[in-house]
């Protein structure tokens, strides 16, 4: 390859979850120090066999990645596409272009990813390049305590957004073919499609039309796809910025309020604020203690549950066959979308975990690649914080039956996902162990045959998981690890200065914050 020393200074912008130009700090910097800059994204092959990483990440990022491109070369640059893990491909680039330093946003990922950041660094030390990484949202490396941490969030959010570069230094021409070629960005039925527009019209639908009543409808499956953000996996791959998200809500906030209409109420722009906080404020636990990917946040949890303890019952659970109709729907929904409501994540996992008694750790893979939004930061937390092993959250343990009564009372969604039961009366569709054989065989949903029994007795299940905590709690340890956990990773949210006032919370309403910024 020719072209070696065709430029005197190059920087490397490596693009990771941050997937856009506007609001950029890195591309922004890399451009004012370099005549020639390397935009790069890599295709990580040891990251992509990881088990949290699935089919639909890599559908939404091929997306976001063809668009990348297309805005990369408009403005007199490109994308460097490379199938090849960090050290090798800065290894590659490095011997045909010996750049001087390499410019990135800060990521909190998993384990492997901050492994291999830790090898990048080590790496750039040995030979003298810069490593520049800059915040992208509220999440602060190396936070030694939670004290003061809201009113820092609110300090970054409020900051000015970086406008694009008009135009950007040169790229080199010998790499422009060198990079591999953009997958077929074009999304399965169902799924959101990736990409900086996309995410634009996204926010403004949300905000315009789509969020006026989310604080109302953010719970049922039945309204949630629409009133809901939907903005979740545009966060998680930075096709928006949280600093962009944040500053657009309050500017609406305040259109409305120096309108004085009442077409779009102030409310659901508030509550969606605060959960753009909680977003953050859940990444931040696995900032500051990675270990929460494989432990439990209360060590004396750590053993709480058998591991691989039901493969039988997991594997129904997986396939929404466990013979809870608005669970198995919700199941099904989340298989064919790659997403679902809070509400109804917090139910899912509060299944599995109660009255299933499985290990968050033996479902937390599965649900990360069926979460086209999987946020590791959020993730772990959540399926932690839902499961009982935090030691300092209340027991949030979801009855299925009632949830199904609750949000979808005519059997609206069940009949659209179970339609092995679409034919059972309103009257029997969440409970159809009811109907008697000769009913169930009338209905066509004869159980055990069209559709499962229920694989667990609820009652008897919660019961049992009752026992198991109560018999934890006696156990001192409990009560120190639970100590530790508040100091470290509480937040004191109400204990800080605020720049509005806020609607109090309740402890039980902190605990409806969501897996993702979604709600």
């Amino acid at each position: 390859m020719s072209g070696k020393y065709e430029y005197k200074s190059v920087g490397i912008v490596w693009f990771k979850r941050d997937l856009r130009l506007s609001d950029h700090r890195a591309l922004v910097n890399a451009a004012r120090q370099h005549p020639c800059i390397i935009p790069v994204y890599l295709r990580e092959p040891a990251i992509r066999a990881l088990p949290d990483f699935g089919e639909r990440h890599v559908e939404f990022i091929e997306a976001c990645l063809s668009e990348l491109k297309q805005e990369l070369r408009a403005k007199g640059s490109d994308l460097l596409i490379l199938n090849m893990d960090a050290l090798e491909a800065l290894q590659w680039i490095f011997s045909h272009f010996p750049f001087q330093a390499i410019y990135a946003h800060e990521e909190t990922g998993n384990g492997a990813t901050y492994a291999r950041d830790k090898a990048v660094s080590a790496w750039c030390d040995e030979r003298g390049v810069v490593f520049e990484e800059y915040s992208q949202n509220g999440v602060q490396r190396r936070l030694q305590s939670r004290d003061g941490w809201a009113r820092i969030w609110h300090q970054r959010m409020s900051q000015p957004i970086i406008d694009e570069p008009a135009s950007l230094p040169g790229f080199p021409k010998s790499l422009a073919e060198a990079g591999e070629l953009i997958s077929d960005p074009t999304a399965k039925r169902h799924h959101q499609v990736g990409g900086r527009r996309r995410a634009v019209d996204t926010l403004e639908s949300f905000l315009l039309e789509r969020g006026r009543a989310y604080h109302r409808e953010m719970s049922s499956p039945l309204s949630a796809e629409t009133s809901c953000s939907r903005l979740s996996s545009y966060l998680s791959y930075g096709c928006l910025s949280m600093r962009e998200v944040v500053q657009t809500a309050e500017m609406r906030r305040l259109a409305i309020k120096e309108s004085g209409s009442r077409a779009f109420p102030m409310r659901p722009i508030s509550s969606f604020l605060s959960r753009c906080h909680w977003h953050c404020h859940f990444m931040q636990k696995l900032e500051s203690e990675p270990e929460i990917e494989s432990r439990c946040f209360n060590r004396a949890c750590d053993d709480l549950r058998p591991r691989n303890a039901n493969r039988e019952w997991l594997n129904a659970f997986k396939l929404g066959q466990t013979g809870y109709p608005f669970l198995d729907a919700c199941i099904r929904f989340l298989d064919a979308h790659g997403w679902i409501n809070f509400r109804m994540r917090a139910m899912i996992t509060s299944f599995a975990a109660y009255n299933l008694w499985i290990d968050w750790r033996d479902f937390k893979d599965w649900l990360a690649c069926q979460f086209q939004d999987y946020e590791p930061g959020i993730h772990y937390s959540q399926l932690q914080m839902q499961s009982g092993v935090t030691g300092i959250n209340t027991l949030r343990i979801y009855s299925v039956v009632k949830q199904a009564y609750d949000h979808d009372p005519k059997g609206v969604f069940v009949r659209r996902w179970v339609p092995e039961l679409a034919g059972v009366p309103d009257s029997y569709l969440h409970e159809p162990w009811k109907l008697s054989i000769a009913d169930q065989d009338k209905h066509g949903a004869r159980l055990g045959s069209v559709y499962p029994m229920p694989i667990v007795d609820l009652p008897e299940s919660v019961k049992h998981a009752r026992a198991k905590f109560a018999q934890l709690r006696r156990d001192s340890r409990y009560w120190e690890e639970g100590e530790r956990v508040k100091e470290k990773h509480a937040s004191r949210k109400n204990q800080e200065p605020r720049p509005r006032k806020p609607r109090k919370q309740s402890g039980k309403e902190q605990l409806e914050f969501p897996l993702t910024a979604d709600e």
